[in-house]
């Protein structure tokens, strides 16, 4: 079990390597038989992130080596890539800075989404590093030798066939090559302990894609004083706005009896998951300024923004507030602090 675990551990490294991946052919191999002096290459010929692609990988030797990476948000020289290996979400950060690719960040259950490209780093692996000539190498946090170990390697791939970069990494028990490729980025990985090998190989790159989420919408019913839900797929690019996305979801309303969350006008001016395990939402002053509400639908209104948000981040909590003050109108007056519950007990799908 220990083993499983570590392997599914490694995998997902892997995983996050080819976020700097970009869509394209492998580096020409010279056709002239003179001699000619080989081109050092740096980390960004390796690695030219590529907005809106979708790189999938085919994998053998565990069921976790398969998985496809798209790219959430790229900034400057920092990326943030989402792997899904059909059994979990992991979102990663990495930063190309003085010669060197380095992984800032990793969160794994990440099934929502959010820019961590300023969150403070919680590790400081270093993935690749200059100069790419064999020899070069440097020793993990863990133990593990990373090094350097080709700069001319074919490898033959379902998406092509390459000359590629080998980065070996060594453990006491195990090994782990990766090969990159100009133009592209990581083309396949290959683990091996004792007998036990696991590959992930580059199998197709999907270009101009978007990300799909299905996420459930509460809207208030005041007839009846409940709330119905609606899933609505989501699709996001790279560096799309989260809380733009369900602004618009919340303003659009399904068929059905069923009534406005949000006015026209209203506005999500911030949105993300808070270290208290709590969401933190903002509005304009529309919020309270468009909503014609006794206390009970705006009780409904409230709960409605509560369920979506909650259940879309995954927590029971959610603070809300208007101008970065605390919620507060005629029927509402919320402390500095205090947040809405999650409670799903009076929602019915809409039918």
């Amino acid at each position: 079990m220990k083993k499983l675990v570590y392997l599914i551990s490694i995998l997902l490294t892997l995983a996050l390597l080819n976020g700097c991946a970009n869509k394209g052919g492998s580096a020409p191999s010279n056709s002239d038989d003179k001699p000619q002096e080989t081109k050092t290459l740096s980390i960004q010929d390796y690695c030219s992130f590529k907005e809106n692609t979708n790189y999938i990988y085919e994998g053998k030797g565990i069921e976790y080596a398969s998985y496809n990476v798209m790219v959430d948000y790229i900034e400057g020289n920092r990326i943030q890539t989402r792997s899904n290996n059909g059994g979990t979400e992991t979102v990663k950060v990495l930063e190309l800075d003085n010669g060197k690719l380095t992984l800032r960040l990793a969160r794994g259950e990440s099934y929502f989404r959010e820019n961590l490209l300023q969150s403070p780093s919680n590790s400081e692996e270093i993935l690749l590093q200059e100069p790419l000539v064999v020899g070069t190498s440097w020793v993990l946090a863990d133990g593990r030798k990373r090094s350097i170990t080709n700069i001319e390697a074919d490898i033959t791939t379902p998406s092509g066939t390459y000359k590629t970069l080998e980065v070996t990494t060594e453990g006491k028990a195990d090994k782990t090559q990766d090969y990159y490729a100009p133009n592209v980025g990581l083309v396949k990985s290959v683990f091996t302990s004792d007998d036990f090998v696991v590959t992930s190989t580059l199998s197709k790159l999907e270009s101009d894609v978007a990300l799909n989420q299905t996420v459930k919408f509460y809207y208030p019913n005041n007839n009846v004083d409940k709330l119905y839900f609606v899933s609505k797929k989501l699709s996001f690019k790279t560096n799309d706005l989260t809380k733009a996305s369900f602004e618009r979801a919340f303003k659009e309303l399904p068929k059905g009896d069923v009534a406005p969350v949000l006015g026209p006008n209203a506005k999500i001016k911030s949105l993300y998951l808070n270290k208290d395990n709590a969401v933190y939402v903002d509005f304009s002053k529309e919020l309270r300024g468009e909503m014609i509400a006794g206390s009970s639908y705006e009780g409904l209104i409230l709960q409605s923004i509560t369920n979506t948000l909650g259940n879309y981040y995954g927590v029971d909590k959610v603070y809300i507030t208007v101008e970065g003050n605390p919620y507060a109108s005629g029927h509402y007056a919320m402390n500095k602090g205090e947040s809405f519950s999650v409670d799903l007990s009076n929602s019915t799908e809409l039918k």
